[in-house]
């Protein structure tokens, strides 16, 4: 309904020998995004969708990842927090980037491999990501900008940068890549204290 909408002003405008302002386009541009964490969709590590509906009533943590990082080793973190807290409430998506350093050249099989190999993860990897808040993945699209998810802007600014999203599908707190998984932070979020 939106996009019909969005067409249908565009359509308009250009009927009556107008364009769009860049506000208008902006607008319009926007009305398209998901503008509700339970409206974006990703891929998994092995190509599988992943509808973020399926989150409703989780606390989730997303991680940017990458396998060659001073911070790649917070994977052992992750997992130790994955198996202390994770289930049905609380899940972590780990978002494998190439953004920074290029420090995550691998193919997703082999971004699998490493993480199952060396570090045994056993929480939900997903295909790879940019990003950018302008030009990234939808996911970070909407981790990024306070007009997608309604409370706060934010930047990526390295690797295993991390963000938590309430079980309302509510953005609650962006952390850099130095506040570690197990941080009281973190924990406090994922016990749901």
């Amino acid at each position: 309904m939106k996009k019909i909408f969005a067409l249908f002003a565009l359509f308009a405008l250009a009927a009556c020998g107008q364009t769009a302002t860049p506000t208008e386009s902006k607008t319009m541009a926007m009305m398209d995004a998901p503008t509700s964490f339970y409206d974006l969709q990703a891929l998994t590590i092995d190509g599988k969708p992943y509808d973020f509906g399926q989150l409703r009533g989780k606390r989730v943590l997303i991680v940017n990842t990458a396998s060659k990082c001073g911070y790649t080793p917070q994977y052992e973190d992750l997992e130790k927090l994955h198996r202390t807290y994770g289930g049905d409430s609380f899940v972590i998506l780990g978002f494998p980037s190439n953004d920074f350093g290029w420090q995550e050249p691998g193919s997703e099989e082999e971004i699998a491999s490493f993480c199952s190999s060396k570090y045994d993860v056993t929480f939900q990897m997903m295909s790879k990501v940019k990003t950018s808040a302008k030009k990234g993945d939808d996911i970070y699209q909407w981790l990024c900008n306070a007009e997608r998810n309604g409370v706060s802007d934010a930047k990526v600014s390295w690797n295993f940068n991390k963000f938590l999203v309430d079980e309302n599908g509510q953005w609650v707190a962006h952390f850099p890549s130095s506040t570690g998984p197990m941080s009281m932070e973190i924990t406090t979020f994922a016990s749901g204290k």
